[in-house]
């Protein structure tokens, strides 16, 4: 009786395959990493002129004044109306951190929280947030006093 060749994979195959895999996986993973912290920032911003939009409509639509707190050191944004009908809060994600607020006060601490107060009929705040992600791009956020509108502007590094 005649054996036949056994079939299959010997360890030696299969730890070059498991060596090319981990190769690859080490090649990709710095793009694949890069491009969650673009995407984090991107929804940072999309966040804060969303949020920024709501709070201006909220207080035009209802005729109640509403606050925008800027709290640096806790890397959140709160808006709040007079009403106490209207609080939310923005919390920015993972690896992003709200780096500056303008306009800059001399002699105020530049990381202690900034309040806004957006008036019915009133001229609107001229608000710029910069926000930064672990990478070191960065994405402001300001709030044109002419048009009420809130607008992202990329950064060049």
């Amino acid at each position: 009786m005649k054996q036949g060749r056994e079939r299959g994979v010997t360890l030696l195959e299969m730890m070059i395959v498991a060596g090319l895999i981990g190769l690859m996986a080490a090649i990709t993973f710095p793009a694949l990493n890069s491009g969650i912290d673009s995407l984090r920032l991107r929804s940072a911003t999309d966040g804060i002129v969303s949020h920024l939009t709501s709070a201006l409509n909220r207080t035009e639509r209802r005729q109640l004044a509403t606050e925008v707190a800027i709290l640096r050191q806790e890397n959140v944004i709160r808006f709040a109306s007079a009403d106490n009908g209207y609080r939310k809060e923005l919390e920015m994600p993972d690896g992003v951190t709200i780096t500056a607020v303008e306009p800059q006060i001399p002699g105020l601490d530049p990381m202690s929280p900034r309040v806004f107060l957006l008036h019915p009929g009133g001229v609107i705040p001229r608000i710029l947030i910069e926000v930064t992600n672990r990478r070191g791009f960065k994405r402001r956020v300001s709030v044109d006093p002419i048009t009420g509108t809130a607008q992202i502007e990329r950064v060049q590094q």
